[in-house]
């Protein structure tokens, strides 16, 4: 047991961060039942905006301090937030169309910004070194750990209960939790639904934007950068529930653990490891771990 501790904890701190984009996800398919195929891009766009365009360029050799780095994670969410509330303008005429219109659209636009990633920056992939303030490690135990994974989880896990407070105790977010299961109700009691869908799209997409750039020191920045976590992030709010808060960090954490735990055995599972919890999961819980249970299926 005592070996399985390190995995565990690294699988925890990578939840969180996974849980951080899945929640973003969430969001826009909870409230505006959409499915995002260019998050993974936003994640990606808001990664290259805040790290190259505010970082030393050299920052693959020498680690930004922590004014520059708050600076990037500052920066981050806004520019993908930016480029998702674009991305929703452009997605009106798609409303109340089949679903594939959206999915078309959001594919295109990944496409787009996956290559303007390139035009700009090149398809090379940069290496991020964390601030030298928490970029080195720590031993505990005989086990050394980077210091960096930790603090990123320890921003993700801020995140995720600074979203949770704006959800559950300010009005903004009654009226997003109201939308995700009666949009006509709220377009009736006179608030302005594009307005709240402008908002929740640009809110989901920023979580993807910070997500990145605190990812990046870990998985470095790469133009594709974004299809190695929209697929976990998609699983994640399917094993948790679809419009599940609660739910999709409890699968993020879920996810990281199985993730991690079985790369400690096989590594060549470490991915396939995920699926197969989903595959479980479904078959005994078909909604997902918090899925609400509709009138007709009662």
């Amino acid at each position: 047991m005592s070996d399985l501790i390190p995995y565990l904890l690294q699988g925890l701190a990578t939840g969180l961060l996974y849980a951080l984009m899945a929640l973003g996800f969430m969001l826009i398919v909870g409230v505006m039942q959409v499915i995002n195929l260019a998050h993974g891009a936003l994640f990606a766009l808001g990664a290259y905006v805040a790290v190259l365009g505010v970082l030393p360029r050299d920052a693959d050799e020498v680690a930004p301090g922590l004014g520059l780095w708050a600076v990037a994670v500052l920066v981050a969410p806004l520019a993908a937030a930016g480029a998702g509330a674009v991305l929703e303008l452009g997605m009106r005429r798609t409303y109340g169309k089949d679903a594939l219109y959206g999915l078309l659209f959001t594919f295109g636009a990944a496409i787009v910004i996956e290559e303007g990633i390139r035009l700009v920056w090149q398809s090379a992939g940069y290496g991020v070194l964390p601030p030298a303030a928490v970029g080195g490690a720590f031993t505990v135990g005989g086990v050394r750990y980077l210091l960096y994974q930790f603090v990123a989880a320890g921003v993700a896990g801020a995140a995720i209960v600074l979203l949770w407070l704006f959800i559950e105790r300010t009005r903004t977010g009654a009226l997003i939790k109201a939308g995700a299961h009666d949009a006509e109700m709220v377009r009736a009691l006179g608030v302005d639904l594009g307005r709240l869908r402008l908002l929740v799209f640009a809110l989901g997409c920023g979580l993807a934007g910070l997500a990145g750039v605190i990812m990046a020191p870990l998985r470095g920045l790469r133009p594709h950068m974004g299809a190695d976590v929209v697929i976990p992030a998609f699983v994640i709010i399917v094993l948790g529930g679809v419009g599940s808060f609660r739910g999709s960090v409890v699968a993020g954490l879920l996810v990281g653990v199985v993730e991690s735990v079985a790369g400690r055995y096989v590594t060549a599972w470490s991915q396939l490891a995920m699926y197969l919890l989903l595959i479980a999961v479904v078959v005994w819980r078909p909604r997902g771990l918090s899925g609400r249970i509709s009138v007709l299926e009662r």
